[in-house]
């Protein structure tokens, strides 16, 4: 691969539309993404959703594309209505059922790999600690390390065991926060202590099971790091989570262009530094411009030794890794096939014994409340 390809599998980008447009296709042609993301805003139904994943595919042969997706359940959920929604992660951990955890993840990953999708932004592994928790709430499982790593090691099973990739996040934590990292950037004053005795222990029990990849927190963790948030930090990336840690995954970022990171960097230096402190896989979802910058300023660090060929090679390798384990072979999904496993009755089945489990369940007040929708798709679109 020439130096541009390479610093292409070690960027995953999202679009506008639902079609592959001459302009996208050269783009992709052009810059050679490693993966790209779907929002709302780019999938109607599951026969547009298959034509778009094998259309896309068409344009990397060399390298299968990751294609990715937020389908946590809830409020976080990007699949049309055709699909097998399940409520939100809260709900499930009311449950504490191990065995409908998987089963909703499988079930999920079944769907998602019947279009062709083959990546899912989850679970969440963040602890809810903090009820002023602007972004968090209910999309965690609960308020406890113990029943957030319960249930994030049956959801990691049940996407890997069924060939989607999972995605921990926000590493090191995101639920502890009072601010929403869309808009700025959160600080998080809590020691170490604290650190190591509620917001890490589910990363850590996700890491022993071999989560596939994990996705960092655009937080400044103060005791981890007084001057840089946890995707731009080598003492968080790199010392904590790479050598304490042991984990040798996919790292991703977050959404670069959220607020938090692009008010105080700009979008190429933000990717410099996110790869500098051990991030693998640089997410900017919906502006191509940014994405374009951001793998110039990534070849020109390479050209001028800040990114050397060693640590780029170490990426590279992390990243074929993992689509050689849930990519390949590659082959394109068909619409009749699609059609049979997307939200049949075996999945609205176990959708069902989900809502009756849950409404054995005594209710926590908060779930009685009816929250405003987030809008997860302007102008910062990734969570």
């Amino acid at each position: 691969m020439t130096l541009r390809e390479q610093i292409g599998q070690l960027f995953m980008m999202g679009f506008t539309g639902t079609t592959v447009t001459k302009d996208l296709a050269s783009f992709l042609k052009a810059y050679s993404p490693g993966g790209v993301i779907f929002f709302k805003r780019n999938l109607e139904s599951v026969q547009q959703t298959v034509e778009l994943t094998n259309g896309l595919q068409k344009l990397s042969p060399r390298s299968p594309l990751l294609f990715a997706i937020d389908q946590e359940g809830g409020r976080v959920s990007r699949l049309p209505g055709e699909f097998t929604i399940f409520p939100p992660c809260e709900q499930l951990g009311q449950c504490n059922s191990y065995e409908l955890a998987y089963s909703a993840a499988a079930i999920i990953a079944t769907e998602l790999r019947a279009v062709g999708i083959n990546m899912n932004m989850a679970p969440v592994l963040d602890v809810n600690s903090n009820p002023d928790n602007p972004v968090i709430g209910d999309r965690a499982f609960g308020a406890t390390p113990e029943i957030v790593g319960e249930m994030g090691l049956a959801t990691i099973a049940g996407l890997q065991e069924n060939k989607v990739v999972a995605c921990g996040k926000h590493f090191p934590g995101h639920g502890d926060t009072a601010t929403d990292s869309h808009k700025e950037l959160p600080v998080v004053d809590a020691d170490l202590q604290r650190l190591r005795e509620t917001e890490f222990p589910p990363f850590q029990q996700a890491i022993r099971y071999g989560v596939a990849s994990l996705m960092t927190a655009h937080v400044l963790y103060r005791a981890l790091d007084p001057e840089a948030p946890a995707t731009l930090s080598s003492a968080v990336i790199q010392h904590l989570l790479r050598e304490e840690f042991r984990y040798d995954g996919v790292v991703f970022t977050d959404d670069l262009e959220m607020h938090a990171i692009i008010d105080h960097d700009g979008i190429g230096e933000a990717a410099v530094r996110a790869f500098v402190a051990g991030c693998d896989v640089l997410l900017i979802c919906k502006d191509q411009e940014r994405v374009m910058a951001a793998m110039q300023a990534m070849e020109k660090a390479v050209q001028d030794g800040r990114i050397t060929q060693d640590r780029l090679e170490q990426s590279l390798v992390r990243v074929a890794q993992l689509k050689a384990r849930y990519l390949q072979p590659y082959k394109p999904v068909t619409i009749s096939d699609a059609r049979l496993i997307v939200g049949c009755r075996s999945h609205k089945v176990l959708l069902d014994s989900w809502r009756n489990a849950y409404g054995r369940v005594p209710k926590p007040k908060a779930l009685e409340i009816n929250e405003p929708a987030a809008s997860h798709d302007s102008p910062v679109t990734h969570v």
